[in-house]
């Protein structure tokens, strides 16, 4: 793998072959979509939170003659193109931010803290490359604008809020999204940054990306004056007890030759040195592959949990509470749909750019959940390469697989992969629109 994007880094776009009308647009429109990048990674906004973002989506959308369709799930931005009797092809770019401080030291660095809605203040950056997506969708928009003679059907394309939070797919469909006019499409495409060179991609088949949960477990118990614990039940170190014994489920119950992740991303608890707390938080995130996994390990938690509140005498009424907050099933690339997009992205990044064979990922993702229940359209994810290449060259020297990694405050999407991207993107809506069996069912 290694060994394979060394020499991936070295094609980056070489052999584009893309028609003519897309390189013009791309090229037309390449700093305006740059600028519409900088700014939208300059001031960053979380889940269900990016009412900034989603006006400059609006703005641009209308522009350009879409039919808008706002506020969908707070902030959600749906733009439609019909041209004519053909398929109904759907692109979703999600638009928020994480909860992490920028530390790259860029011209456009995000300097900016937002409020949460239980009053705690947060910096906040771009961290997964979700101002790309959103910034390189309105490229393609363009392009396919401009490009109404080559294609005909229907395009829908949807900025979707809280990605980040495994909630903001299922909150559109949730909340009417395909009620308020948005067409339900046959197949549904997302592309997402990754740490690998400008000017490669990957588009595998199978399982791609795991199912994820997230879990809120509260501990109860009975809080009082640090000095005198024995008339106390502490949740804190109920807390504590929890976080050590959640490490056997994967590593004693899953099945060894299993993928599964239990990780256990925040403590809250207290806020003074000399008091015990009434209630102890955690916020649990799981990865899974197998539906089986993962009911092994919900149950295994609250099965741990109870024990420990029995363990300190605590009434049942008393017991841990677990909250369900985002979800996701696996992301599984259709293989017929894999095998039609090949061509439009070698177009673009040449036969050695674009990568068949990639381990799948612990990552998760939400945007299938668009179509999973509603419509059970068939639905494609890629990865394009966003790292500069002679950063992620001296990153393989230096022993590192990868300069830097999603969720860190060193992220940096290279501007140059953005043009890239929108050419990609449109060649593969026109290879799609083009195809007479690409709506067909199996």
């Amino acid at each position: 793998m290694k060994k394979t994007i060394i020499l991936l880094s070295t094609v980056a776009a070489l052999y584009a072959k893309v028609p003519d009308t897309i390189e013009k647009s791309v090229k037309a429109n390449e700093a305006h979509i740059t600028e519409i990048f900088k700014t939208i990674h300059k001031n960053p906004e979380l889940g269900f939170m990016e009412s900034e973002t989603s006006k400059i989506v609006e703005k641009e959308l209308k522009a350009l003659g879409y039919k808008t369709i706002t506020g969908i799930a707070k902030t959600g931005v749906v733009g439609i193109l019909k041209n004519g009797k053909g398929p109904v092809l759907m692109f979703r770019a999600d638009m928020d931010a994480n909860a992490v401080k920028e530390v790259t030291g860029l011209p456009y660095a995000s300097t900016k803290s937002v409020k949460r809605e239980d009053g705690s203040l947060t910096p906040v950056m771009h961290a997964c490359g979700h101002d790309a997506h959103t910034a390189w969708l309105l490229g393609i928009a363009k392009t396919m604008k401009e490009m109404k003679d080559k294609w005909h059907g229907t395009l829908v394309l949807v900025f979707q809020p809280a990605e980040e939070l495994i909630e903001g797919a299922r909150a559109m469909v949730d909340d009417g999204m395909y009620d308020k006019g948005v067409p339900k499409p046959d197949v549904l495409l997302s592309m997402h940054t990754a740490p690998i060179p400008t000017g490669t991609a990957v588009l595998a088949k199978g399982e791609r990306m795991a199912g994820t949960d997230q879990l809120d477990v509260t501990f109860y118990g009975v809080g009082g004056h640090g000095s005198t614990p024995h008339l106390t039940k502490d949740p804190v170190l109920m807390a504590a007890s929890a976080i050590v014994q959640y490490q056997f489920i994967v590593s004693r119950a899953v099945d060894a030759q299993h993928a599964a992740v239990l990780t256990v991303g925040s403590v809250q608890a207290g806020s003074d040195n000399n008091v015990i707390p009434a209630t102890a938080e955690l916020k649990l995130n799981l990865r899974w592959y197998d539906e089986k996994d993962r009911d092994l390990m919900v149950e295994a938690i609250k099965r741990i949990n109870d024990s420990i509140a029995y363990a300190y005498g605590m009434p049942k009424k008393k017991y841990p509470t677990m909250k369900r907050k985002g979800w996701a099933y696996p992301v599984i690339n259709d293989p017929q749909l894999v095998e039609k997009a090949r061509p439009a992205l070698v177009d673009v990044f040449g036969e050695k750019g674009v990568l068949a064979e990639a381990p799948r990922s612990m990552g998760s993702e939400d945007f299938h959940h668009l179509v999973f229940n509603k419509t059970k359209a068939k639905y494609l994810h890629m990865f394009i390469g966003t790292a500069d290449p002679k950063v992620f060259a001296k990153a393989q020297k230096e022993g590192k697989a990868l300069p830097f990694s999603n969720h860190n405050g060193n992220y940096v999407v290279d501007p140059a992969a953005i043009p890239l991207a929108v050419k990609a993107g449109s060649n593969l809506l026109l290879h799609f629109f083009n195809d007479p069996k690409i709506t067909e069912k199996k």
